[in-house]
């Protein structure tokens, strides 16, 4: 079964035979000795191409399912015995502001060497659909305040209110405060529309009866102060991804700005070993 998974995700016997550590033509022989046994085909394969059949497909949903089942069953019974192994998979958002991620990673593999982490970047909603379906263990979110995820476990980390960043040398650099109607004419960067990144952006200026136009739409908050720099538009931001000093960029309060909320989520429905120790590093319970 890991090998015509292997197959699927690589889509290339030879890299598949990498992957599981095996020579390729053994690789190949137990495929076709599945197949055989089966009496199906799995894997269509030329000499340029590598592709699963209809039967493959089906075959490899199940697999998944079976060879998740039997990691589970596996550090199940290690932390029967003391032990905390397996694998954790953990979704960050762009604008993490309350975790410090390389440092909690750093003392989590300390502490439980035998787990192998798979970081993954994207957006809340992802996650969210991630972890509802158990293909995620833990995910740090951003949402807006007052929208909080349903259909999983969650800790508020922090509720903070979004600052303008704008060029040094903007007309507006020199204010001490904002308010949203000193920035309706501006241009803006932001996340893209519909991203929970934005959203608290879009419903402050909507519940002041105010357009915005945001000319650019990125993921990545370092390409966002790179244009604000450049004098092309102007962002709305948590501070702390703002870093301190930063040349050519100033950060300005917003009077009834945007509120984002920072959130640990987790599935409650029978965590692994590793997410429940990764949670007790990440967000200790209180007392």
């Amino acid at each position: 079964m890991r090998y015509i998974v292997a197959i699927a995700e690589e889509k290339s016997f030879t890299r598949a035979a990498q992957r599981c550590f095996v020579v390729q033509s053994s690789l190949s022989h137990q495929v076709k000795a599945l197949e055989r046994e089966l009496g199906v085909t799995l894997v269509a394969r030329s000499s340029r191409r590598v592709e699963l059949t209809t039967a493959g497909e089906a075959f490899v949903a199940q697999a998944r399912v079976s060879l998740d089942a039997a990691e589970r069953a596996l550090t199940d019974a290690a932390a029967a015995d003391g032990q905390v192994r397996g694998t954790l998979t953990i979704g960050v958002i762009p604008t993490v502001t309350t975790i410090d991620i390389p440092a909690s990673l750093g003392r989590f593999h300390a502490a439980y060497p035998a787990v192998t982490i798979r970081l993954r970047d994207g957006g809340s909603n992802e996650f969210i659909a991630a972890i509802a379906a158990g293909t995620m263990d833990v995910a740090v979110l951003g949402l807006p305040d007052g929208a909080p995820p349903t259909g999983i476990s969650t800790r508020v980390m922090a509720r903070e209110q979004l600052v303008a960043v704008v060029a040094s040398d903007h007309p507006l650099s020199g204010r001490r405060r904002l308010r949203l109607d000193d920035l309706a004419e501006e241009k803006f960067v932001d996340f893209p529309a519909g991203t929970p990144g934005r959203m608290p952006s879009d419903l402050a200026f909507q519940a002041a009866g105010l357009h915005r136009d945001v000319a650019f739409e990125v993921m990545s908050t370092r390409l966002i102060l790179d244009l604000v720099r450049q004098g092309l538009v102007v962002a709305l931001l948590s501070p702390a991804v703002v870093p301190t000093n930063s040349e050519g960029l100033r950060t300005i309060p917003v009077t009834a700005g945007p509120t984002r909320v920072e959130y640990l989520a987790w599935s409650a429905f029978n965590p692994a070993p590793a997410a429940k120790a990764l949670l007790d590093i990440l967000a200790p319970a209180p007392g």
